[in-house]
Formats: structure tokens, sequence, C-alpha cells
């Protein structure tokens, strides 16, 4: 077969767990089953077996339900569409298909909690702890594969060093800076991108925290609520709480999938200057 065709596949795989992850974003903790119908959540309509193509529907229903016409939010397309991203930067980064399904699971949760952390200001703590399993598994076999325990021992330093950071600066601003739980997602993002990634991974989350949250304030008249389905519907201050498991993650890709070292970036660019 050629490489472009296991591509397409992975694509599209990653497109149909992506519309799975947006019915699991919607449903959990809302006691709801997973099982039920898909339907529209203006009018309650029953969606049909057509309208559940991943983006593919979404496109041709150019956004908008088929019964009464109300605007779908684009964050159901970008979810299908950034799980899909996921998958292929897990394909390109391993040929193992072990690693490769544990790591593809490992992102899928990612969405979840990104979004979910965007809606909800929280990370749910099965979320974060089925995470910090998948990681030790990956790095597990990945050790085993290599037979160097050693690579476990630092992965567990580093998960370590990732979690206390976050956890004290929770501690002594008394949950004013982040969140609790932003401390347990750094477990499983510390595991992975190891010691020689972990101070890359926090610089990088608070350099982008830092981008995004001022690009925020100055482009407040774009209504991500209205296009996206979560936001602030206010105006947002320079004391506005924030979520920040978006910018961790987004930390994570670049250390962990395109091997960001900060230190190198800092280098090039005093260089360049």
């Amino acid at each position: 077969m050629p490489e472009w065709f296991f591509i397409f596949v992975v694509a599209l795989f990653g497109l149909i767990i992506g519309s799975f992850l947006n019915v699991v974003i919607y449903r959990f903790h809302t006691n709801r089953s997973l099982n039920d119908r898909s339907h529209c959540l203006s009018c309650g309509t029953t969606l049909k077996w057509y309208e559940l193509f991943p983006l593919f529907s979404y496109l041709v229903l150019r956004g908008r339900c088929r019964s009464c016409q109300s605007f779908i939010p684009y964050r159901y397309a970008l979810v299908e569409v950034l799980t899909a991203i996921t998958f292929l930067l897990a394909y390109f980064n391993t040929s193992d298909i072990g690693i490769f399904v544990f790591l593809t699971a490992f992102m899928s949760i990612l969405v979840v909690v990104l979004v979910y952390d965007l809606y909800h200001m929280i990370i749910p703590d099965e979320l974060s702890l089925s995470l910090a399993i998948l990681a030790l598994f990956i790095v597990g076999y990945e050790s085993w594969f290599a037979n160097d325990i050693s690579g476990l021992g630092s992965a567990l330093l580093s998960a370590f060093i990732a979690f206390f950071f976050f956890f004290s600066l929770w501690w002594f601003s008394s949950g004013r800076w982040l969140g609790l739980g932003d401390a347990k997602l750094a477990v499983s993002l510390g595991l992975l991108v190891g010691m020689n990634g972990v101070f890359s991974l926090v610089v990088w989350s608070f350099w982008i925290g830092a981008l995004i949250s001022v690009s925020i304030i100055l482009f407040q008249k774009v209504n991500l609520h209205k296009y996206l389905g979560f936001g602030s519907t206010q105006r947002v201050k320079m004391k506005s709480e924030v979520p920040f498991a978006p910018f961790l993650i987004l930390a994570f890709v670049m250390v962990y999938f395109f091997n960001a070292n900060i230190l190198t970036f800092i280098e090039a660019i005093s260089i360049s200057i």
C-alpha cells in the first residue's frame, strides 16, 4: 500500500473518533448515555444517518441544522479536525503499532480535557488518571522495548518535577494562579516529555498562555462563545480567570512531537539579534 493511503486512513479514523469525542464532551458528567441518538440542541430533532458523517456533514449542511437552520458552533468540526491532526502526529511519531494505539488514546483524552476545561474551567480527575495510566503504559512499553529501565525512572522523576512545580503555584496562590487539576494534568505530560523536555514544557506553557491571553484581550470583538460554543460572554481583563490546560497541552505537543527545546529557541533568537 502507498504511504498516502495509510495517512488517509489514519486521518479518517481520527475524524471518526473526533466525532465520538464531541458526544463525550457534551454528555460527560451529565448522566446521559453515550448510546443516545444525536440530536439538534436547538430544536431537538434526531439527526439522520447521513448527517453524522464527520466533518463532511458539517460542511454540506454549512454548519446549520437541517430542520431549524440553527447555527452549529464551529467547535464540533474543530474537534474532529484537531483529533485527526493528533492522530497524524502520532502516526508520524512512531512506527510501533502498540505505541501508536496508546498514543492516539492519550491524545484523544487530551482533546476532551482541552475542550472540557474551556467549557467548565475544570479538569475531571477521571481524565487526569486515565492520562497518567496511558502515559505509564507508553513509557513502560518504550523502556521494555529498549531494554533500559532507566528511562522509566527518568520519566517518573520528570513527572514529579512537573507536578511539584504546578502544585507549588496552586498552593502558594491558594488556587488563584491556576487549579490543582493543572498540576494533576502535568503528571502525564511530564512522564512523556521526560527530563529533557520538562523545563521546556513549563516555560512554553506560560509563554503560550501569555500570548493567547493578550491576544484575546486585544481582539475581544470576536465572539468566541457564538462561533465555538465556549468562552466567556463578558469582557476579558488582565485579572480574569482563564483555563490553563489548553496552554499546557499546546506546550506538550510542541515539546513531544516537534522537540521544541526552549533553550535552543532562546539561543537561536540571541544569535539572530
